[in-house]
């Protein structure tokens, strides 16, 4: 079955057409047809689906966000000052940290206090842990970049005691000795712990566990990884930690019947609020492709690939619907994004990769279905934030550049706790050899500022499409916003030229009820639709 057909299958609502073959197929411009459905509003999209990942892991903490006091380069209190900034201009909603498979032998108090412990990242590349980046290091970083945080405990390695009295010494007051621990070290008031992770990839490098093993370990850990925070107090406090389980990875749902059905059969003593869900755009394992220089066979097949991740969606959610019909456990898709070849003469095991125009189109195409799974799909984290996998910044030394996956969480800003509102549209079709795919891919919001918006995504490489939008009833009168494309698919920011993939601005016009705007090829575009 083709994948146009799986994604409106498993839409929540419906898409007319939405991925039926166009009759305009030939790689030349084409026509594309939207209408926006304002009376049928949706639900929320809640602004943590654009959370980020921050592990342990090549240089996307020491380097990345951790110099030091005494760096040369600009920093507050040991955390560089530029990407501090970048961060805030996106709004960063959450951080998740240490990881990661390194979460599961991380322990944390080899990272507290004037004497830390380093250790072997046995996990990525065999480097040295220094744990001068620690817990009040994290809170520190999470502060000044106005972010909540999303802290995994270790249940690999680490033991029930050791991830209560982390807890403790995160969210208890001076009365405790974990407490007074933490205001030694520098910080009198508890922290805001808003959400934590117990365990990660449990199925796999966090203990290769079968399901009912972990569930019960699972149980324990959700009674006894205490928040003691007294602003965090409270079933019905909005600001309550929320505790994440280990989930599925890609199809397979042993974990997702196993912990829903657990979950169903709970009592008072322990619940969760989210199920986490780990899913990378991965043609093949292990992963091989380039992250520059390629052609579009690669392109089509990561396109392809990531556009399963509706499916994906679609077949845990209707297994928590079963166990979960009121949605009150979140899908949490907390590891997502593009997973390519590491950068020849990098450091084995630094996972690091360039950033092109298509990861940014792999980008835009995963919110939008994170979009419309809204009611289920409450949170995600890319992977990852600085220097590793799909970034949205890139560091060497004193030098920064923003990629390509970094402006499209710019451009996204609006859909932060938007509204979803449903669209109709025709994608026509984008084939390279056997692969066949959407050639338009479209969402419209009502953002929190009262506008409506429309992201826009051809795939196409070669062809733009001149796109008709049929408004709702109301005056609009003005159509503008931004779209990112560049010269090729395969073009990056570096450090030379860091504004290659950069967004620039673009209108439609509108009259008579309708919107028209020529959507370049291989481009995202978000426009604001005003009166």
């Amino acid at each position: 079955m083709m994948m146009r057909n799986l994604v409106l299958a498993s839409a929540p609502i419906a898409l007319l057409a939405a991925f039926a073959p166009s009759a305009a197929a030939a790689r030349g411009e084409t026509a594309a047809t939207v209408e926006i459905e304002a009376g049928q509003p949706g639900p929320k999209i809640d602004r943590h689906i654009f959370g980020q990942f921050a592990e342990h892991l090549g240089t996307g903490i020491y380097g990345g966000i951790w110099v030091g006091p005494d760096s040369k380069i600009p920093n507050v209190r040991g955390i560089r000052s530029d990407v501090v900034g970048a961060l805030k201009a996106i709004k960063v909603p959450d951080v998740r940290w240490p990881g990661g498979c390194f979460a599961d032998e991380y322990h944390w108090r080899n990272g507290v206090g004037p004497h830390r412990r380093s250790t072997v990242n046995a996990n990525w590349g065999g480097s040295i842990e220094p744990d001068t980046f620690g817990t009040d290091e994290f809170m520190d970083f999470i502060h000044q970049i106005g972010s909540d945080a999303y802290v995994s405990v270790n249940v690999g390695s680490g033991t029930l005691e050791e991830a209560s009295d982390w807890m403790a010494y995160m969210t208890a007051d001076q009365r405790s000795s974990a407490g007074a621990d933490r205001a030694a070290n520098g910080h009198a008031e508890p922290y805001t712990v808003k959400y934590v992770g117990l365990g990660n990839e449990s199925w796999g490098c966090g203990g290769n566990m079968r399901p009912q093993y972990y569930i019960d370990l699972m149980k324990r850990y959700a009674r006894f990884t205490r928040n003691y925070n007294p602003a965090q107090q409270g079933d019905t406090n909005p600001n309550a930690m929320q505790r994440i389980a280990v989930g599925p990875t890609d199809d397979d749902a042993a974990y997702t019947e196993a912990v829903m059905e657990a979950w169903s059969k709970r009592d008072w003593s322990w619940s969760i609020e989210g199920l986490s869900l780990h899913s990378y755009t991965v043609p093949h394992w292990p992963p091989s492709l380039p992250s520059v220089g390629f052609g579009e066979d690669d392109y089509a097949s990561i396109l392809q690939a990531t556009l399963t991740m509706e499916q994906k969606i679609a077949k845990h959610s209707a297994i928590m619907d079963k166990y979960d019909p009121d949605k009150k456990v979140a899908l949490v898709v907390d590891e997502w994004g593009v997973w390519l070849a590491e950068n020849p003469g990098s450091p084995k095991g630094f996972l690091q990769q360039q950033n092109s125009m298509r990861d940014a189109i792999v980008a835009a195409l995963n919110f939008n279905i994170f979009a419309r799974h809204a009611d289920r799909v409450r949170m995600a984290n890319i992977a990852q934030m600085i220097n590793v996998l799909q970034s949205l910044i890139l560091t060497d030394g004193p030098k920064m550049l923003l990629t390509p996956t970094y402006y499209i969480h710019q451009m996204y800003l609006p859909f932060q706790d938007a509204t979803f509102v449903p669209v109709k549209f025709d994608a026509g079709e984008y084939r390279h050899g056997q692969v066949a795919l959407p050639k338009i891919d479209a969402v419209a919001v009502k953002a929190t500022d009262g506008k409506l918006y429309l992201s826009l995504v051809n795939l196409d490489p070669a062809a733009g499409s001149t796109v008709r939008v049929t408004l709702p009833q109301g005056r609009f009168g003005k159509a503008n916003g931004q779209v990112l494309t560049a010269p090729n698919v395969n073009s990056v920011n570096t450090f030379e030229q860091p504004n290659t993939v950069t967004p620039r601005p673009i209108a439609g016009k509108v009259a008579g009820g309708v919107m028209t705007i020529d959507l370049p090829a291989k481009s995202v575009a978000m426009v604001a639709l005003e009166r």
